[in-house]
């Protein structure tokens, strides 16, 4: 463990564990070395998959410890090279990410959610963005969010600081799962070992052309992705001859990454 986070390598799968009692919030060396664990994850071949979650069955991370907020760390510090905590802003980051929430999610923590690919939530996960109690802009949530649900309920959630649980977060799209309390992490492995069995070139090109075509209309979409390494990676493969092959042989794929 490095500044209160753990991460242990399963194979291709990294679990990443916000570790910091009593709650997990998110200190400035905790943040730069999260960033350097997703840097780590983006640029190791032999990682494929990760999981974040947070050390206890109360707190996934309520984001920024405002005690050393009001001990002299300013929010405009450097937090890293992905800012805050490190997953809104990866730069080329084609893995897919799965969180595993383990209790409440708020302020920056309710934002590394956001910046997930796969939301596992514990049936007594809660999130808020309390921010504009503190006078403190929540700008990832804000650039996220309502992305994710609706605008009319993301401004309400951004303006109003509320609660949100699990069964709400469920329905407005924001949780692929929401699992009993204790079974998040299980959960997140399971899904992580199925992505794991999966072809190794088509995770990259799916992310890079999700980043790419986010608020692009559709046929600019289409033109865009012939342009994209990824996918083009994928096009030319020798997976994509063995995917048909096992397909008409009745077979399961070897995948090779090739």
């Amino acid at each position: 463990m490095s500044d209160g986070v753990r991460t242990v390598k399963d194979g291709a799968i990294l679990e990443i564990t916000i570790d910091r009692p009593k709650a997990n919030a998110i200190d400035l060396a905790a943040s730069r070395r999260l960033n350097q664990i997703v840097t780590s994850f983006r640029d190791d071949p032999e990682l494929r998959i990760a999981i974040v979650t947070g050390a206890g069955d109360r707190f996934f991370s309520p984001g920024w410890d405002l005690k050393a907020a009001a001990g002299g760390e300013e929010s405009d510090s450097d937090w890293g090279v992905g800012g805050f905590a490190g997953f809104n802003y990866p730069r080329h980051l084609n893995k897919p990410i799965i969180a595993a929430v383990n209790g409440i999610a708020c302020g920056g923590g309710f934002e590394i959610v956001l910046g997930t690919d796969i939301i596992v939530m514990e049936e007594h996960a809660k999130f808020a963005l309390p921010e504009i109690n503190v006078g403190v802009l929540a700008d990832a949530g804000t650039v996220k969010l309502r992305r994710r649900i609706p605008y009319h309920v993301a401004v309400e959630f951004l303006l109003t600081g509320r609660w949100m649980d699990a069964v709400e977060a469920k329905h407005w799209g924001l949780a692929n799962h929401v699992v009993p309390k204790g079974e998040g992490l299980a959960k997140a492995r399971e899904i992580a070992r199925q992505l794991v069995a999966g072809p190794p070139l088509l995770f990259p090109a799916i992310k890079q052309l999700l980043r790419h075509t986010e608020m692009v209309p559709e046929h600019e979409a289409f033109e865009l992705h012939d342009a994209l390494d990824a996918v083009q990676r994928v096009i030319r493969s020798d997976d994509l001859k063995e995917g048909t092959r096992a397909f008409t042989e009745k077979r399961a794929p070897r995948w090779t990454g090739r």
